[in-house]
């Protein structure tokens, strides 16, 4: 008979681990409930007009739009209508 399936996932962790990896899980936010995209519109509303939010925002696009970068993926101009 075959190995089980917690046998196959044990060896797979095994490797993994040998590979100098280690398993981390974490809690994540489920899209799928109904409060989800209310929840997403609460917290941008909240950091519309933060400052510091503005500079973080800067800070992620600045290698999309800079020399060498793909200037496709974005125009610049990041922040929502509105």
């Amino acid at each position: 008979m075959g190995t089980s399936l917690s046998e196959r996932v044990q060896k797979h962790r095994d490797r993994l681990r040998a590979a100098g990896m280690r398993l981390v899980q974490i809690w994540v936010p489920d899209t799928r409930r109904e409060t989800f995209a209310m929840e997403c519109q609460r917290q941008s509303r909240l950091l519309k007009n933060d400052a510091h939010e503005a500079q973080s925002l800067d800070w992620w696009v600045m290698p999309l739009t800079s020399e060498g970068g793909n200037e496709a993926r974005g125009s610049g101009n990041h922040r929502a209508a509105g």
